[in-house]
């Protein structure tokens, strides 16, 4: 399993401030208010952060002392990583094109939905920074006999 790029969080970053900056657009010009996170929002995720630490430091423990682990553990880990370090970029792309588009305004906005965006962008984050390092926890060495490349044994006279 590939390690989750920057490139990547990056484009889901971008793209969610994109999706963010076009919902509020498309809620004011259809005479709706804008959209405001629930204050919930920003400690669910800071929750998902720490069920991600929280799942792979088991890992990250048993691969220091040299406990054989199972590594499909690891992998649902390392899963659960990397889904919450895209939800992380995705969020906090979200919560920017949303703060964007308030402060794009002419009107100064109200500071409960600033601070709303604001607690959004950082959770998100935290989620993001979180799950790198779960991810981190997670890797396993590589075994001994992946390094070398195999080969094919052949019979004589050319049948496998």
């Amino acid at each position: 399993m590939k390690r989750t790029s920057a490139g990547l969080l990056s484009l889901l970053a971008v793209l969610g401030a994109g999706g963010g900056f076009l919902l509020d657009q498309v809620l004011t010009a259809s005479g709706r208010i804008t959209f405001t996170p629930s204050l919930m929002l920003p400690v669910l995720l800071v929750l998902i952060a720490a069920a991600s630490l929280g799942v792979a430091w088991p890992v990250r423990r048993s691969l220091r002392s040299g406990i054989r682990i199972d590594p499909f553990r690891a992998l649902r880990a390392a899963t659960l990583a990397r889904a919450s370090s895209l939800l992380g970029a995705i969020m906090a792309g979200f919560g920017a094109g949303l703060l964007m588009f308030l402060l794009s305004r002419p009107v100064d906005p109200q500071v409960g939905s600033t601070v709303a965006m604001l607690a959004l962008i950082g959770s998100a984050i935290v989620l993001t920074v979180a799950a790198l390092i779960a991810e981190q926890f997670c890797t396993l060495p590589k075994d001994p006999d992946d390094s070398e490349p195999r080969e094919r044994a052949t019979e004589p006279g050319g049948g496998y």
